[in-house]
C-alpha cells in the first residue's frame, strides 16, 4: 500500500487533539516540535466541534486522543467526524492510562482511512490516568520528561521519513496493527481481572459522575470551564449531569478547593495492579 500523491515538502502541520486533562496535548505538542515545522494550526476538540475542516495534502496531520476504557474517548471521535483529509499524511497517537489501549489505535486508523488520511506513522503513549489521585496514583506525572523526549524524537523521525522520500514509493504507509504492544506482567493482570469479576458478581455500583463536597465548594466555576461536555452548569456546581459526564475527571483534577471526587472502586485496583510503568511505542 503506497501513498498516491506527488511527493511534497511538508511546511505546515495541523495538530488535532482532545485533551481535558492536558496529557494528549503535551504529547501532540512535543511531536510537532520535533518535526521542526513552524507553521502549526491547532484544532482543539476538547470543548467544541471544529465544524467542517479540510486538511490539504501538503500538510501533516497529527491526531492525538485519549483512551477511555480501551477505546478512543467517544466525544473525541464524535468531534473528529467533520475533519477530513485529501490523501493527507497523518500521524495517529493514542494516549492511555497505563492499563491497556486495546483496539483504540485501530479505531483511529479506521477513522483516518475513511476520512481521507494516509497514515505514515503511529504511536502509543502513557498519560496520567483520569482516576489517578494522591490516594490512588495511576501513572502519575505521565507523560514525564522521558515520554516527551521520545515524542520529540518521534517528530524528528517523521520529518526525516518525509525528507528521505524522493519518490512516492519512499513515503510508505504503516499498518497500525504491527506496532509493538507494551509488555504486561501476567500475574498483576490476572489479579486485576479476578477483582473486576468479583465486583461485577457483587453488582458493586460504579459512579457515573464525580460528586461535590458542598462544604468545600466555593462556586468558583473552574469545573464549569474545564468540563468538555457542559455537564456542569454555572451556578449549579454542586451537581454533575451524569448523562453528559465523560468521567475524564478534568473537574476533579482542576478543582481549586479539592471539592470534587470520583470515588470509583476501579481506582485502587488500577493503582495496585498496574504499578509497572509501560513505555511509549511507535511505528514509522
Amino acid at each position: 500500500m503506497q501513498l498516491n500523491i506527488t511527493i511534497m515538502e511538508l511546511t505546515k502541520a495541523h495538530l488535532v487533539y482532545f485533551s481535558p486533562t492536558f496529557t494528549s496535548k503535551q504529547v501532540a505538542t512535543a511531536i510537532v516540535q520535533g518535526t521542526g515545522i513552524e507553521n502549526v494550526s491547532e484544532i482543539d476538540l476538547t470543548y467544541h466541534s471544529p465544524g467542517s475542516v479540510q486538511i490539504p495534502a501538503n500538510s501533516l496531520a497529527i491526531i492525538v486522543a485519549p483512551v477511555y476504557g480501551g477505546k478512543i474517548a467517544p466525544l473525541a471521535m464524535k468531534r473528529m467526524e467533520e475533519i477530513k483529509g485529501d490523501n493527507t499524511p497523518a500521524v495517529l497517537v493514542a494516549v492511555y492510562g497505563n492499563r491497556a489501549y486495546e483496539k483504540a489505535l485501530m479505531e483511529l486508523d479506521i477513522y483516518a482511512v475513511r476520512h481521507g488520511f494516509s497514515v505514515i506513522a503511529a504511536a502509543t503513549f502513557v498519560g496520567e490516568h483520569s482516576f489517578s489521585s494522591v490516594q490512588n496514583p495511576i501513572s502519575q506525572g505521565r507523560p514525564d520528561k522521558d515520554d516527551l523526549a521520545y515524542a520529540q524524537n518521534l517528530g524528528r523521525e517523521i520529518a526525516e521519513k518525509v525528507l528521505n522520500a524522493t519518490d512516492v514509493e519512499g513515503l510508505h504507509l504503516v499498518d497500525v496493527r504491527a506496532i509493538q504492544r507494551p509488555k504486561q506482567p501476567f500475574f498483576p493482570l490476572l489479579g486485576f481481572m479476578r477483582k473486576v469479576m468479583a465486583l461485577r458478581k457483587k453488582n458493586v455500583p460504579m459512579p457515573k459522575a464525580p460528586v461535590t463536597d458542598s462544604n468545600k465548594c466555593t462556586h468558583c466555576g473552574a469545573c464549569v470551564e474545564l468540563c468538555p461536555n457542559e455537564a456542569i452548569l454555572a451556578g449549579d456546581e454542586l451537581h454533575t449531569i451524569a448523562e453528559k459526564c465523560t468521567r475524564c475527571c478534568a473537574c476533579v483534577k482542576g478543582c481549586t478547593q479539592d471539592a470534587r471526587e470520583l470515588n470509583t472502586p476501579m481506582a485502587p485496583l488500577l493503582s495496585k495492579y498496574f504499578q509497572k510503568q509501560k513505555l511509549p511505542q511507535s511505528l514509522i
